[in-house]
């Protein structure tokens, strides 16, 4: 089980680096890597779990943020009275369509890497297709929109070297295009 001291944290290479590709059938290394990934995140949405184990919060946590270079992600995005919008092991995600809308989370995106706030919007599309693999290996297509949409996106980007600040507008942080939306 992973905990906040097993968590790769900004500065460390291997962040910065383009993961390798996954190959099938997995390893046993890389089944373990992809259950303890969703572990981590479904233990710290549990409140009393969580504060059992001090851990922050998650709904995505990539390979290389637990020093794994490899293209794989875990996503388990909460949705209203305790439903899940989406929750999957993504191994080898491409985003092949996006919106022309932009998204951004209106209270900007955090990290579990990165340990200090970072204000200004993450501009994203609000509406992309992926596609991956499963677990087993089999190739998936999903729509995705909103939260669901900008959380595979930071996920992705982690597995491409790009962490959620290199989004932000540097010299005008909450700057937004007009027709872009904002998401609570």
């Amino acid at each position: 089980m992973y905990l906040m001291k097993d968590i790769t944290r900004d500065g460390d290479p291997v962040l910065r680096k383009r993961a390798a590709k996954v190959q099938f059938p997995l390893s046993e290394a890389d089944q373990q890597l992809a259950h303890d990934l969703m572990q981590y995140l479904v233990i710290s949405q549990d409140e009393e779990e969580n504060k059992k184990y001090k851990l922050r919060p998650g709904v995505g946590l990539a390979a290389p943020q637990v020093g794994v270079s490899e293209c794989m992600a875990a996503v388990l995005v909460p949705g209203p009275d305790d439903t899940i919008l989406f929750q999957e092991t993504l191994i080898n995600p491409v985003i092949i369509s996006n919106s022309v809308q932009d998204a951004a989370l209106s209270e900007g995106e955090g990290c579990l890497s990165v340990d200090k706030d970072i204000e200004g919007y993450v501009v994203r599309h609000d509406r992309i297709t992926i596609r991956y693999q499963n677990l087993e290996g089999e190739t998936k297509k999903v729509r995705l929109k909103n939260y669901a949409a900008i959380v595979c996106q930071h996920e992705i980007d982690h597995l491409n070297g790009i962490l959620f600040y290199d989004h932000i507008n540097k010299k005008t942080p909450f700057k937004m295009t007009p027709e872009g939306v904002l998401i609570d």
